[in-house]
């Protein structure tokens, strides 16, 4: 079979994002070749975020050289999420990888990573850098993000945001990423059906070129992704759960407020028009009926969703 033919379906699609590594890029494409050739048919997708380098130079001067590079080049720095999102999309292999472009994540994993999908039946296989060439600053972080994860999804990962990971073409093509959420694939592939992930101890190595792009900013933003897609995945379906649970209880404390006061009111005479409690128990109740009719609102809002989504069948007998 010529080498045309083979990237019009390879076997492995190879989506690397790109910023600020053009030093790294030749040498990680002439890692993949090795390790990939003559086993499998491949592609490697560049996805350039925007870089400020000669990153996009290099990945057009290896698309000219060898035919299975191909790259695609945002006009700005978009973030990882939207750039994996991209190469997701223009991705054509029966499974597609992702690693990052900084050389510390090695390919010689991914003919194991895919023999995990392709013979022992898996969805996605996420790398775990047990041996991590990080700065301090990085690693502890790390480890208690991954740890309150792993608790919040209920998936037995020791790393979630490795970028060294490999999935079935189906899994990519029923997610979708934005923001931070190429954190939380495993979480996002889980809710939608595909559960069997397993975890693979993978080489890491030190950092060649260039500096970290780690920082408290995106160490904060990956936090409230999680607190995001940790509420979407328990309430998208079923809005009313959350906002109606608030909602009547703060009901029914401002009520039994109002009725306490009443009580005292007729009772026992008392003036209580000046009384705190009292405008505590009006406002429970105002802010209670407002978290409700969002609650209805929002099966309004998601019942129209649903009458014009139709369900992904996944087979028929």
């Amino acid at each position: 079979m010529q080498e045309s033919q083979l990237l019009n379906s390879p076997d492995v699609s190879i989506v690397i994002p790109v910023f600020n590594e053009d030093e790294s890029l030749p040498e990680l494409e002439q890692a993949i070749a090795d390790a990939l050739n003559p086993t499998f048919s491949y592609e490697v997708i560049f996805v350039d975020d925007g870089s400020s380098d000669d990153s996009w130079k290099v990945i057009t001067s290896l698309s000219e050289q060898k035919e299975m590079v191909r790259g695609i080049r945002f006009h700005h720095n978009y973030g990882k999420s939207v750039a994996l999102q991209a190469g997701f999309e223009a991705s054509k292999g029966k499974y597609v990888v992702t690693m990052d472009a900084d050389l510390q994540d090695d390919p010689k994993e991914v003919p194991e990573m895919i023999k995990l999908l392709e013979h022992d039946g898996y969805d996605l296989v996420s790398g775990w850098k047990k041996e991590r060439h990080d700065p301090i600053s990085k690693t502890i972080p790390s480890k208690f993000f991954n740890f309150v994860t792993r608790k919040v999804a209920g998936i037995d990962l020791h790393d979630f945001n490795c970028g060294l990971k490999a999935y079935r073409a189906e899994v990519v093509e029923n997610i979708y990423l934005y923001g931070e959420l190429h954190r939380y694939i495993p979480m996002l592939a889980k809710r939608e059906g595909y559960s069997r992930i397993v975890e693979k101890v993978v080489k890491h190595h030190p950092r060649k070129y260039g500096k970290t792009k780690f920082g408290f900013s995106r160490f904060m933003n990956g936090f409230l992704d999680l607190v995001t897609i940790t509420f979407v995945q328990r309430y998208l379906q079923k809005p009313m759960h959350f906002f109606g649970t608030i909602g009547v209880l703060l009901l029914l404390i401002g009520g039994g407020i109002n009725t306490y006061l009443a009580f005292i009111k007729f009772v026992y005479g008392s003036g209580i028009g000046d009384r705190p409690l009292l405008f505590l128990g009006i406002l429970l109740m105002v802010v209670g009926v407002q978290f409700f009719s969002t609650g209805l609102l929002g099966e309004l809002i998601n019942k129209n969703h649903v009458e014009k989504q139709k369900p992904r069948i996944r087979g028929r007998v």
